[in-house]
């Protein structure tokens, strides 16, 4: 161990000699180094840094200026309209959903007195399907449907020639050229597959209480109108804070139907499917929730779209407190008019049949 100390100290130092020889070149006259063309210039220049990791896909340009409030009255009055015409359409489905099911009352009777005397196939793989159809509640059966559009949508933008056109339709931000459509179509979009999975379980997990608090028809106009609502919330807190950021997903309908339950079923218990042994009450989720969003929202954090959860969440509790009372229950001179309107079809088509 000592020798190699004395080596150091006293052996060859050939850094030295380096700087001898770097200042005796520095007399002579440096030679002159062509220059570089500015295309190549602007080749060795460092390019931007890399985007930051987040739910949505980097904007394929980049907006310059800041939108004018205004562009706000287009989206306030589709978000007004849509939500009116959602619940419309949700009563006359209810109405023509429950017209069907007396018609076909004795049909179904009848195909099943058909099925015990017909001889069964064993294997059918219909057959099966149909059982696992059969065995999933109303509420799992409802959502199915929202799930697979989800799964169709991702499934988009791994296309790289639909890339434009799912960023322009299926993104929503105040800054785009296109407005209301994506207040709807970005509900049902999902870049990130962690993202997708984790808002499709949770809605899968609260479907069974939500379509049973709500009915299939009324659930999915509280659905489709909580994600356009949320978008506007969105876009309004974008216009406030400056930060105009793609944002897409369903997070803000599901917050919709996650506090419906949790204001309609405080003490009902819930846990975390990574750590199930710790149970909580669904009222204290909720505060949560509201509370983490708040902070994201005033600390403005950019992982998640806070203002479009706060929104989803303000509009579940709503809902369920008073909104249920002032437009589901108001539904009947509508579904009077349309039952009226159906008659006087049905009286015409049949008159005419007859002569």
């Amino acid at each position: 161990m000592a020798w190699r100390c004395w080596a150091r100290a006293w052996g060859p130092r050939p850094h030295r000699l380096t700087v001898l020889l770097e200042q005796r070149q520095g007399f002579r006259r440096a030679r002159a180094r062509p220059e570089e063309p500015p295309a190549a210039a602007a080749e060795a220049r460092p390019g931007p840094p890399p985007p930051r990791r987040s739910l949505c896909p980097p904007p394929p340009t980049t907006r310059a200026g800041r939108p004018s409030p205004r562009r706000l009255v287009k989206p306030l009055l589709f978000a007004v309209g849509f939500t009116g015409s959602a619940f419309g359409s949700a009563a006359i489905w209810q109405y023509e959903s429950l017209k069907s099911r007396v018609q076909t009352y004795f049909e179904e009777a009848r195909a099943d007195w058909l099925d015990k005397i017909r001889p069964q196939k064993r294997g059918d793989f219909r057959k099966q399907v149909n059982s696992w159809w059969n065995n999933l509640t109303e509420g799992q059966r409802t959502v199915t449907g929202i799930i697979a559009a989800n799964v169709f949508v991702f499934c988009l933008w791994r296309l790289p020639g639909m890339r434009r056109i799912m960023f322009t339709y299926f993104t929503s931000d105040p800054s785009s050229r296109a407005l209301c459509s994506p207040m709807l179509l970005s509900t049902f979009s999902h870049f990130s597959l962690f993202h997708m999975a984790a808002n499709m379980y949770v809605l899968w997990s609260f479907s069974s209480s939500i379509v049973s608090l709500l009915g299939c028809e009324q659930f999915i106009a509280v659905y489709l109108s909580a994600g356009v609502i949320s978008t506007f919330v969105s876009y309004v807190a974008k216009m406030a804070t400056g930060r105009f950021e793609p944002s897409l997903g369903a997070s803000g309908a599901i917050m919709t139907v996650l506090a419906a339950v949790c204001t309609k079923m405080p003490e009902a218990k819930l846990a975390i499917i990574f750590l199930p042994m710790f149970t909580f009450t669904a009222g204290n989720a909720l505060k949560a929730i509201i509370a983490f969003d708040t902070a994201g929202l005033a600390l403005g954090w950019r992982l998640f779209d806070h203002a479009a959860h706060l929104g989803g969440a303000l509009f579940g509790m709503w809902y369920v407190t008073y909104g249920h009372e002032l437009i589901w229950k108001n539904r009947e001179p509508l579904v009077k008019a349309w039952h009226e309107m159906r008659t006087k079809n049905t009286g015409k088509g049949g008159g005419g049949r007859s002569n």
